[in-house]
């Protein structure tokens, strides 16, 4: 008996498999023409005013001085130094707020657990204060309420000796380099991978023999090795140290941290701080109890049961909204041009104003922010994969 073919070809306007690919593929002109239509009407638009788009003005001379810079900079420096600078200086709060902000998170998220009620109670009393309120307002309140309150700089409070803090800002004694300072960055960076190479290498003879081969001792001994070998071969320190003094309208000599940034970093790091406690303290508790209760039979004290066992294991969870935290941290950044710090947004805008080329200075404000974001991410999620599970 012959078999009859049933099958039907479908026309692709019908195809489950075929209609999202062509309705994906028609959004994406859709959206590409939008976007020629737009850069079209903006070119022809600044032609009438006189403007050709383009990235050439960042030669030219800045003509304009930057409060505070990593490198040096000059008025007679071009634009595009001057963006540098406020690159360097995003880059400068965003980095350190990042470390402050977790060591601050991570206590007082552990804090918000604790069996004392009154840290208990100031730490959620802390969270739920500064998370509620603008982080603008923050700002403004940490530099015109409190650094710029402080004493003049003849009436500094100082500390040590050698600390001075007045409404100019924080003088702290700094490091100058010296001929021995480049030997000394080697050979501690070379102690520094030696140290790590050491400590894992008697990580696993401990885990393989059952002995215990101290790794933290051979890692420590390792990099005091390789700084004694710096000291023999240079004969002096690695660097001199600069005491700051009191001039006759400013500090002179050490590192002065000026009150715009010491508002924006104080600002940027406790508001980040409540959102990153509250993930530490999500993680904590999404934890099993058995963990606990396993750990308190094996006679566990609090901390080390925290230390060893929970902590680790909530820190899979913690990593990816931290991340996202991060990210904040680093765009709110931007707010700083609210107190006349130099950042990324301030120098653009400076520049913007000068020049009158807003596409360019906006498009290069975009692509900065996307780019730190970006590889901020791509090492946090290297680092989330690094701390996963894996599984035999």
């Amino acid at each position: 008996m012959k078999k009859h073919n049933t099958s039907v070809n479908t026309p692709f306007w019908r195809d489950n498999r075929i209609i999202p690919i062509i309705l994906q593929a028609i959004f994406a002109i859709l959206l590409i023409l939008a976007f020629v239509v737009l850069i079209n009407n903006t070119i022809k638009g600044m032609e009438k005013i006189g403007i050709n788009l383009g990235f050439g003005f960042l030669e030219d001379t800045a003509s304009f001085s930057i409060g505070e810079s990593l490198i040096d900079y000059q008025p007679t420096d071009s634009y595009a130094k001057a963006v540098l600078v406020g690159i360097l200086n995003t880059i400068k709060v965003s980095v350190i707020g990042i470390i402050l902000a977790t060591i601050i998170g991570v206590v007082v998220g552990v804090t918000r657990l604790s069996n004392n009620w009154l840290a208990r109670q100031v730490a959620g009393l802390y969270i739920e204060v500064l998370r509620n309120t603008p982080l603008l307002v923050q700002i403004f309140i940490w530099y015109y309420a409190v650094f710029l309150n402080l004493p003049k700089v003849q009436e500094s409070f100082v500390l040590f000796d050698s600390v001075y803090i007045s409404n100019r800002g924080v003088a702290l004694p700094w490091f100058d380099p010296t001929s021995a300072t480049n030997v000394w960055i080697i050979l501690f960076i070379i102690g520094i991978i030696s140290s790590i190479i050491l400590w894992k290498v008697k990580i696993k003879a401990e885990a393989e023999t059952g002995e215990r081969k101290y790794p933290l001792i051979w890692a420590a001994g390792s990099l005091i090795g390789a700084l004694t070998l710096a000291a023999i071969i240079t004969q002096q320190g690695p660097a001199a140290m600069n005491y700051p003094a009191i001039g006759k309208f400013n500090f002179t000599g050490g590192q002065v941290i000026s009150p715009e940034f010491s508002a924006i970093l104080v600002s940027l790091t406790l508001y980040t701080a409540t959102y990153i406690a509250e993930i530490v303290r999500g993680g904590i508790l999404s934890v099993s109890k058995g963990q606990t209760e396993a750990s308190k039979a094996l006679g566990l004290k609090n901390s080390t049961m925290m230390r060893l066992v929970i902590f680790p294991q909530a820190f899979r969870v913690i990593i990816p909204p931290v991340t996202s935290q991060y990210l904040n941290l680093t765009k709110n950044s931007s707010l700083a041009v609210a107190v006349a710090y130099p950042d990324l947004v301030s120098v653009g805008n400076t520049i913007l104003n000068q020049t009158g080329r807003a596409v360019e200075m906006i498009t290069v404000m975009i692509l900065v922010y996307l780019t730190i974001s970006l590889l901020t991410s791509l090492f946090m999620n290297l680092f989330n994969k690094k701390m996963q599970l894996v599984e035999r």
